[in-house]
């Protein structure tokens, strides 16, 4: 499966963006789908996840300002940002938790000025 990331932009400290991600195949069975982040000069690193049930999970620096979603029929997934910081500032992915190698996209940036 192949994922297109679309959303990202330049923000203000203390606002909020949303970013959308298309896979390219029936997301339904993938067991969990994540937001990845990676800002320049450090590891990329997960954010966010979606379980099949619905169930999510964040990142302790996210928590109670991101919010992970998925929309079976449209095979897409969803983040919705909020109160950004400038340490949210990196290139936003989506892929299969944990990650197929093959499966990352181009990724969204976001950039938050202070």
């Amino acid at each position: 499966v192949q994922f297109v990331e679309s959303g990202g932009g330049l923000v203000q400290a203390g606002g909020s963006l949303s970013l959308s991600c298309a896979a390219s195949e029936n997301i339904f069975a993938i067991n969990a789908l994540g937001w990845y982040r990676q800002a320049p000069g450090k590891q990329r690193e997960l954010v966010a996840t979606v379980y099949t049930g619905g169930r999510t999970n964040y990142e302790d620096s996210v928590k109670g300002r991101f919010t992970i979603s998925k929309e079976n029929a449209k095979n897409t997934v969803y983040l919705q940002m909020s109160s950004l910081e400038p340490g949210d500032t990196a290139v936003y992915y989506c892929n299969s938790v944990p990650a197929y190698f093959g499966s990352w996209g181009q990724g969204a940036q976001v950039t938050v000025s202070s």
